[in-house]
């Protein structure tokens, strides 16, 4: 598990310098502007990950509900105008000039910490729907709710992805959970309507060639970097979406930059290292001590499994943009420290593995 994520991380520290330079060049004069501030919260990141390595995760269990409490505060600090700062149309971040942090990324793992602790202590009662389901679904609906507020329905998605993954694990019936995705699926519908971009961003999914320049011009771009990429790709560094075409290629659309400068080999290498990842993570869930470490490790595999399943469908064109980043690949400090912590919690909760 520690090799796949180092190799992971240096794959993704090569691919933001490679398709940030000509950006960070053209706007900061300084081709490692963006991969500098990466190595910056790698660092962070790595220092956090053998931290949380060498802390008994039962540790968590005890912290969880403050931690869930701080993050719910955050979430509602950063809708107040003149504190939160407004970043790509969403009022979601909180610091100073281009460093910041995202309350809706630590909510994630707030989220599935405290979850894994309120199911392993009432597991008994999670086959009743309203002693049982209810609650946990109802407090991820309420973050849910303030998270899109900012908006930010990618970083909601993957939380409530997750979050589902881990109630499903702890026994939720299936009938329960597919009565309650009735409902989510109007509720999104009803989300969609509401906001004509979000409608936009379905028909340019459907088809983005209705719309060339507008609502179907990131996919369009991004698949023109995808195919050209061919087998072994056009080398690294040799990328010609990065040259302005395809917007921050650094982050959402990073993968199209590897596919097209390593090609389906090199992006099908990133995948498998990923799908390692995860089943190591799910390996760590069967073989867990306890229940409460069986569900911690089940909720942050749901996390890294449900943002690489979205953002690759995005990038190729099989799901609507959503802004979600790759994993430990796209550039990105709050999201990129925050998954190292939690890896670290599942390493570690790999030490006691039976």
């Amino acid at each position: 598990m520690l090799v796949s994520i180092g190799l992971i991380l240096a794959i993704g520290l090569i691919m933001v310098y490679s398709a940030s330079a000509v950006l960070a060049f053209h706007d900061y004069g300084d081709r490692f502007y963006f991969v500098k501030r990466q190595l910056l919260f790698a660092g962070l990141g790595v220092g956090a990950l053998f931290f949380t390595m060498n802390i008994s995760y039962t540790v968590w269990q005890k912290w969880s509900k403050l931690f869930l409490i701080i993050c719910f505060v955050l979430l509602i600090i950063v809708l107040i105008p003149g504190i939160g700062v407004v970043r790509g149309g969403a009022r979601s971040w909180l610091g100073i000039s281009s460093f910041g942090i995202q309350p809706s990324e630590f909510m994630k793992l707030a989220m599935v910490l405290f979850l894994s602790k309120w199911l392993s202590e009432k597991q008994q009662n999670i086959t009743q729907f309203t002693r049982g389901l209810l609650p946990p679904l109802g407090l991820v609906l309420l973050a849910f709710g303030l998270i899109m507020m900012q908006p930010d329905l990618g970083s909601g998605t993957v939380m409530v992805g997750a979050s589902l993954i881990l109630i499903y694990t702890a026994g939720a019936r299936i009938r329960h959970l597919a009565s309650l995705g009735l409902l989510g699926a109007a509720g999104l519908v009803g989300l969609i309507l509401a906001a004509p971009y979000r409608l936009k961003r379905i028909t340019a999914f459907l088809d983005p060639w209705s719309d060339p320049l507008g609502s179907g011009y990131q996919i369009i771009q991004s698949l023109y970097a995808i195919g050209p990429g061919g087998l072994v790709g056009l080398g690294l560094g040799m990328s010609r979406q990065k040259y302005s075409y395809l917007p921050e290629p650094q982050t959402d659309f990073i993968f199209s930059i590897v596919s097209e400068e390593l090609g389906f080999i090199g992006a099908s290498a990133l995948i498998l290292l990923f799908l390692i990842l995860i089943w190591r993570g799910i390996r760590t869930a069967i073989a867990a001590p306890d229940t409460f470490g069986s569900l911690l490790a089940v909720g942050i595999t749901g996390i890294i499994g449900v943002q690489v399943l979205i953002n690759i469908g995005v990038v190729i064109g099989m799901m609507p943009v959503t802004g979600i980043t790759l994993p430990l690949v796209s550039y990105g400090g709050s999201s990129l420290t925050l998954l190292l912590t939690a890896l670290g919690i599942l390493l570690n909760i790999s030490r006691y593995s039976r």
